[in-house]
């Protein structure tokens, strides 16, 4: 790379980008998996079920994404497993998200959920730069590989800035807009 910057540089911070939102996606999807085995699990009529599905939610909750995103790479590979840091953060940010997932119970919850849910994202979105310590190169770590190059730290960051805004505003928007007209559906819903 080096120089100044760029088209080179633009183009690998928006492949960084497109692993973001892929990640992100990643993320949203496992996690909801999870999240829905996780919620049926804490209305079981078997006792040990909610039992064991009550202590791994308090064991996630309990824990930093960092530690979760740790232990997905560095913990597999200990016990002979090799893990890609794309399945490493996908799983640890999966699991954040199983955690939020805990307070959806299914089915009569999906309306009252589905605009936090889609808020929620801009949060899975960001947290992917937690990604970049396992090895994974999305936004945020191309931007540190960029600057590395170029050392330009204030223009790398203000794109990397823009990049995420233009990501979540929209998403934060999209939220807003279905928290109004989902509020709107349950009022009218209201006895008189």
């Amino acid at each position: 790379m080096g120089g100044h910057l760029n088209i080179n540089h633009l183009m690998f911070l928006g492949q960084g980008a497109l692993w973001t939102v892929g990640l992100s996606v990643i993320a949203l999807i496992g996690g909801g998996i999870v999240g829905f085995v996780i919620a049926l699990a804490r209305i079981s009529p078997l006792k040990s079920v909610r039992i064991a599905s009550a202590v791994y939610v308090q064991l996630i909750q309990g824990t930093p994404l960092l530690v979760i995103l740790f232990l997905g790479y560095f913990g597999f590979a200990a016990i002979g497993l090799k893990v890609s840091p794309l399945a490493a953060a996908g799983a640890g940010l999966a699991l954040s998200r199983t955690q939020r997932m805990m307070k959806v119970i299914l089915p009569q919850a999906i309306r009252i959920a589905t605009p936090p849910t889609v808020g929620f994202m801009v949060q899975i979105i960001k947290n992917t730069s937690l990604a970049s310590v396992v090895g994974f190169v999305e936004l945020m770590r191309s931007g540190q590989i960029v600057n590395n190059s170029l050392f330009e730290p204030f223009a790398i960051y203000a794109i990397i800035a823009v990049t995420y805004f233009a990501m979540c505003y929209p998403l934060s928007l999209f939220s807003q807009r279905l928290e109004k007209r989902m509020g709107r559906g349950r009022s009218n819903l209201a006895p008189a």
